[in-house]
């Protein structure tokens, strides 16, 4: 009896390869055509190799996703966020009857992911692709058109995001105010927006962060000390708009500021909210999708689908029996979020917001398996476009909101 090494699709765009440190056509990093081919009878597969903990961070709440998807029947695991591939190498590990599809805007995630996924000796069991999870029907069809085992999204920016000056994501070192998770494709920079919006529009993106009471003094602050450059400038005028008194307490007064901007750039409660009703559809019964937000307007995206998933769309009143004939296909693995662990927060502080969801499909009563053909109004749209989460773009390139209020100053 023969195994077959599961082949990645070739239409990608450009990765690493971690055999020759080039980039290889498509966004897969790929086996050389010498590598394919069947195993032989007596070969074992390969483990995974130890790592050094100093090389690659360890992934946030890494022991209860395991956990979770340590259930989950064989199949294909799409890792919608796989940045440096912590999780996607954790799960490999522990449940070799799976095999992953890891998704990544970011280029520079998706070469050191295929570099520390192949050293750990799996590269046989992984696909990664440079596309958003926002096209999830369009991705997992092309290997798995019976249904995902599970779906796995860990939202919010890396630590790889956060220590690189370049990419403009900390407001604790300074560089060029980027954000952009996926810079070969998105125009739209931080600096394009903090320079050209209209303070309305940055209130209204800086209260929706959390920072509602000076929202509107530091949308003036940065329109009166426009234009700016560097993050550290950006952060200067921030803390400079904030009375002495409030900076005290609640840490740096750039934090939600700079949360704010990155939603903003990358359109990620969007395009969050097209993804999950994807991945709820596309889970086979006993698959799991588990979302990781560390923000509180990505936990309420995943608590409104996935709760709309396991109520089945009933109608009914709370607390009596159902009479609308809904039909409930998946369940919540736990009935609330679950935080890190106090000695994961203890070793790594930026874990201390994140929040853990989890649902599982189940097979819907009476019938077949639900199909995997979403609503027209489900469907991704193609990336691009000349909008930022409703901010029209003038023929001057400046920003206007129809939605900002003036409620805000």
């Amino acid at each position: 009896m023969t195994r077959s090494i599961w082949q990645p699709w070739t239409d990608a765009q450009l990765v690493c390869s971690p055999s020759t440190e080039q980039l290889e056509a498509h966004s897969s990093a790929l086996f050389h055509a010498d590598c394919a081919g069947e195993l032989p009878d007596e070969t074992e597969p390969v483990e995974g190799l130890q790592m050094s903990c100093e090389r690659y961070h360890r992934p946030v709440m890494v022991d209860e996703v395991v956990k979770i998807f340590s259930s989950v029947p064989p199949g294909l695991v799409v890792d919608a966020t796989v940045g440096s591939g912590g999780h996607s190498q954790a799960l490999l590990a522990s449940l070799p009857y799976i095999r992953i599809l890891g998704l990544d805007l970011d280029e520079d995630a998706l070469g050191v992911a295929s570099i520390r996924l192949y050293e750990a000796g799996f590269w046989g069991r992984v696909a990664l692709r440079h596309i958003g999870f926002d096209r999830l029907v369009e991705i997992s069809s092309h290997l798995s058109p019976h249904g995902l085992s599970g779906v796995l999204f860990d939202l919010g920016v890396s630590s790889m995001q956060l220590d690189s000056p370049l990419r403009g994501f900390s407001y604790q070192r300074s560089g060029p105010i980027d954000m952009r998770m996926d810079r070969s494709r998105n125009s739209v920079t931080a600096e394009r927006i903090v320079n050209a919006a209209d303070p309305a529009y940055l209130a209204k993106i800086f209260a929706e962060s959390g920072e509602r009471r000076f929202a509107w003094r530091i949308a003036k602050a940065i329109e009166r000390t426009r234009p700016l450059h560097t993050t550290k400038e950006l952060a200067d005028v921030v803390r400079s708009a904030i009375p002495a008194a409030a900076r005290r307490t609640g840490g740096h007064p750039a934090k939600r500021v700079f949360q704010a901007l990155r939603i903003a750039v990358n359109n990620e409660l969007e395009v969050l909210s097209v993804a999950l009703p994807q991945a709820i559809e596309l889970l086979v019964p006993g698959g799991r999708c588990v979302v990781i937000s560390y923000h509180s307007g990505e936990d309420r995206i995943v608590k409104h689908q996935f709760r709309l998933a396991a109520g089945g769309g009933c109608s009914c009143p709370p607390g009596l029996p159902c009479t609308c004939q809904s039909n409930v296909t998946a369940r919540l693995v736990f009935p609330k979020s679950l935080p890190p662990s106090p000695q994961e927060v203890a070793d790594n502080p930026r874990a201390g917001s994140a929040r853990l969801r989890a649902l599982e499909k189940v097979a819907v009563s009476g019938g077949s398996p639900s199909t995997h053909t979403l609503p027209s109004s489900l469907t991704p749209s193609p990336w691009g476009g000349k909008k930022v989460l409703g901010v029209g773009i003038s023929s001057s390139g400046s920003y206007r909101s129809p939605t900002a209020s003036r409620r805000y100053r």
